[in-house]
């Protein structure tokens, strides 16, 4: 009988706790989102099975020692993990329709207001009992609204640890939830009307201005806001390694192989942090309501920014390609092409969307850098 007892006490049956259950209940939804709904199924699919791992009693993968443990003290606490997928997404990324137009540099930074603006809201949260987020808490928090996973992962391993997991999955839940969230707020804030203006074609991009671009913007970066040089300067590399034409090998291995490669193991550690103790609180709760504000904030901002830059501007304007300003790569833009096709089936937007869109990106890492200047 004692042996049983033992073999028992040695399984992970007796040892479970409703907490743990909740979380690994949590982890197959992710799972489900991703595998079934499609929903960001590269991140989602790790992040799932590394919640389902790190709620295993007695497996000891998020402990000192486990798997899980090191992969995030490596890739997670060190921040090298989110740097190394901007560069991937560098790589990745053409700023042809931003040099082509540089007014849409506007709508990116338009569109980080939700960023700022859940800052606030955070702050106020505390007025209501069971909330008490710092100022730091804050700050990593509000940068959900620039629906850049990667930035928010960076952001809150600087400022908020303990709160990673939630502001993680937050972040790219509504990076998934991009096709849902902002249709609606696009068609209530502009009329069919403005929704059929079709854009001039853009001008053709030398690769010489391709070049000088992510230069220019590293060296703007380091004068006046070397808090956001990481990022920025992680970003800029891998679009050099693209545009300049001699390091093709090293420009595929970024877009592929590395981004693939780390894309696993932030998965992975961002799921570790799913654990039912940091998880299952009032304060995951306010989080992912401040998360959703933030990102309907930064939305509606840049189509409002769209719609004035419209009435001053002598070519018309598109106010969907305000939408575009967040930093969900490329999906904001496919979205923002398909609700103008929706409005006017000659109306192709993709490439006009591209241009918002990529300084979105931009503008998030921007405003992550000003977040850690101020507060960090």
């Amino acid at each position: 009988m004692e042996k049983f007892e033992i073999l028992w006490n040695s399984t992970s049956l007796p040892h479970f706790q409703s907490g743990q259950v909740i979380m690994m209940v949590v982890g197959l939804v992710l799972l489900y989102l991703a595998i079934v709904k499609k929903f960001e199924p590269l991140l989602l699919v790790p992040i799932g099975f590394g919640a389902l791992l790190t709620n295993i009693p007695l497996a000891g993968f998020s402990e000192a020692g486990g798997l899980l443990y090191y992969i995030y003290h490596i890739g997670i606490d060190t921040g090298v993990f989110p740097l190394l997928i901007f560069m991937g997404v560098g790589a990745m990324t053409d700023f042809g329709a931003l040099i082509a137009n540089p007014r849409m540099l506007l709508l990116g930074a338009a569109a980080q207001f939700g960023i700022f603006a859940t800052l606030f809201g955070a702050i106020a949260l505390n007025w209501v009992p069971g909330f008490e987020f710092t100022l730091k808490d804050a700050s990593a928090i509000a940068i959900i609204g620039g629906a850049d996973g990667p930035t928010a992962i960076f952001l809150a391993s600087r400022l908020a640890p303990e709160l990673l997991g939630a502001i993680a999955v937050a972040a790219y839940s509504y990076m998934a939830l991009v096709p849902i969230i902002q249709p609606p707020i696009m068609k209530a804030l502009t009329s069919p009307e403005e929704r059929k203006i079709e854009m001039a074609q853009l001008r053709h991009v030398s690769s010489r201005e391709k070049i000088v671009f992510p230069l220019a913007v590293l060296l703007m970066t380091i004068l006046f806001l070397p808090a956001a040089t990481p990022l920025v300067g992680m970003f800029c590399f891998g679009n050099l390694m693209k545009e300049c034409g001699v390091v093709d090998r090293l420009s595929k291995t970024a877009q592929n192989e590395l981004i693939n490669t780390v894309t696993i193991f932030l998965g992975l550690a961002v799921g570790s942090k799913l654990s039912a103790d940091k998880f299952l609180t009032v304060e995951t709760l306010g989080i992912l309501g401040l998360g959703a504000v933030a990102f309907g904030i930064g939305t509606a901002a840049g189509v409002l920014m769209a719609k004035l830059m419209g009435k001053f501007s002598k070519e018309p304007i598109n106010p969907l390609l305000g939408a575009a300003g967040v930093s969900a790569v490329p999906m904001a833009a496919r979205v923002v092409n398909k609700v103008g096709l929706e409005a006017n089936p000659h109306n192709f937007l993709l490439m006009h969307a591209m241009g918002p869109n990529v300084a979105g990106v931009l503008g998030s890492a921007v405003a992550a850098g000003i977040l850690l200047a101020l507060v960090g």
